[in-house]
């Protein structure tokens, strides 16, 4: 079963349960040298920073979820490209986990919605305090003030 580091919507569990129902929660991780940043697309992605370090969920991933987890994320599309990078578990040594990075480098802005299940799921999973409040600083005023998942067509990471 590969691993899987997901760092957007996708670390909400019960989220990344409806899409792959046979993965298994194994903690947070670090993806270091990368940063955080939304997509023109308005969805999250991952770029190389050599000063910052992208938090988020480590999952064991069925070999069975993955197919549906591809088109999820629009692989097939070109909205998102896989790669595999070593990340830092939590507690323990680096490990080797499947990525899953935005084919573009413009910048935009997320809908509320989808900041909102990006950080429920930073919250739900303890990310770092500051990490969370990095996170907020892409929405407006409302991101985050409801905190609840509301029924969204958007894509998570």
């Amino acid at each position: 079963m590969p691993l899987y580091f997901a760092y957007g919507a996708n670390m909400n569990v019960a989220a990344m349960l409806q899409r792959a129902p046979r993965s298994r929660v194994l903690g947070r991780a670090k993806l270091a040298r990368h940063k955080f940043f939304i997509m023109k697309s308005g969805f999250a992605s991952v770029r190389r920073d050599p000063y910052a370090d992208v938090h988020g969920v480590l999952f064991d991933l069925a070999l069975s979820d993955v197919p549906a987890l591809d088109r999820y994320e629009e692989v097939g599309r070109g909205l998102y490209t896989k790669v595999t990078q070593p990340v830092l578990r939590e507690g323990t040594a680096s490990v080797r986990a499947l990525v899953y990075l935005g084919a573009s480098a413009a910048e935009g802005r997320p809908s509320a919605a989808y900041l909102d299940a990006i950080l429920e799921g930073a919250r739900e999973n303890g990310l770092p305090e500051d990490y969370i409040a990095f996170l907020a600083g892409f929405g407006g005023v409302e991101a985050g003030q409801g905190g609840r998942l509301r029924a969204i067509k958007a894509k998570d990471v």
